[in-house]
C-alpha cells in the first residue's frame, strides 16, 4: 500500500491572502484525515508565504496520521523548528530563499557531508528521513552514503512528459526506484502528480511507499469537494 500525504500549504496560501483564519487550516488537517489519507505534509518558508512555523507547531498534538515536514535544512530556522516539532519525517529539499516552488533535487555527492551531518542530527530524535532527489542513479546512490532513510523523487519531469510519451517519462523513474530499492532506500515520489498521471506512475514505481500531493489535489477539491477528492486519489492508488 503506497500512503497519500496531503500536502496543505494551499490553504494556507488562500488563508495567508486575506488574513485571518478563513479556510480554517487545522480544520482541514483533522478532516483530511478524516476523509482517509495518511499523512499531513507541510513546506514551512523563511517568508512563511504559506504555511507558517506557529501552524506546524499548531499541527503537531493534532494530527493521527503521519506528519511530514519538507524545507531546506541550510535555514538554521528550519533545523530547529523540526528538532522541536519531532514529525515522523522530515525531508530535506534544496530550495534558495524566494524560490516559487522546488525545482530541482540534491546533488547529493557535491552535498554529501552538509547531508550527513544534518541527516545524523534528526536520526539522533528519531526522526525519519527523506532527501528530495532527480530519477539519477548516481545521485540516488550518493543518497545512500549520506545516510538518509528514503528518498523522495522529484516527479516534475515525469507530469510534465506524461501526454507526450508515457512510457519514455516513466523510464528515468523506474530505473531510479530500482536502485533505490536495490542499495536499500524507502521511496517516496511528489511533484506535479494528479489524477490522470498518479495511477500510471504507481504501476511503474515498486516499492513506492509514499505520493505527496498538493497543488494539484487541492485544484481537484474546488471542483469536488475535499472529501470526495481524497477518496479519488485514494482509489487511484488502490487500483493497481
Amino acid at each position: 500500500m503506497t500512503n497519500l500525504s496531503v500536502n496543505i500549504n494551499k490553504i494556507a496560501t488562500l488563508r495567508n491572502s486575506r488574513g485571518g483564519l478563513i479556510p480554517n487550516l487545522l480544520d482541514f488537517a483533522v478532516n483530511i484525515e478524516k476523509y482517509g489519507a495518511k499523512g499531513i505534509t507541510v513546506h514551512p518558508r523563511p517568508d512563511e508565504r504559506h504555511i507558517t512555523y506557529q501552524d506546524v507547531l499548531d499541527l503537531k498534538p493534532i494530527l493521527k496520521t503521519e506528519f511530514n515536514i519538507e524545507g531546506n535544512p541550510k535555514e538554521q530556522k528550519f533545523i530547529d523548528l523540526v528538532l522541536k516539532v519531532k514529525p515522523e519525517q522530515v525531508t530535506l529539499v534544496p530550495d534558495v530563499e524566494g524560490q516559487l516552488t522546488s525545482n530541482h533535487g540534491w546533488d547529493t555527492i557535491k552535498n554529501k557531508q552538509f547531508l550527513i551531518e544534518t541527516i545524523a542530527l534528526f536520526k539522533k530524535e528519531g526522526i525519519r528521513t527523506s532527501i528530495f532527489v532527480d530519477a539519477n542513479t548516481n545521485m540516488i546512490e550518493g543518497a545512500k552514503e549520506c545516510n538518509t532513510d528514503r528518498i523522495e523523487l522529484y516527479t516534475e519531469s515525469y507530469a510534465a512528459n506524461y501526454n507526450v510519451n508515457k512510457d519514455k517519462a516513466i523510464a528515468p523513474f523506474v530505473l531510479a526506484a530500482e536502485k533505490a530499492t536495490a542499495i536499500g532506500l524507502g521511496i517516496n515520489a511528489g511533484h506535479d502528480l494528479n489524477l490522470q498521471n498518479l495511477r500510471y506512475f504507481h504501476e511503474n514505481i515498486k516499492d513506492l511507499k509514499e505520493v505527496s500531493i498538493g497543488h494539484a489535489l487541492i485544484a481537484d477539491a474546488l471542483h469536488y469537494g475535499m472529501e470526495n477528492t481524497v477518496q479519488l486519489y485514494l482509489r487511484t492508488l488502490l487500483l493497481h
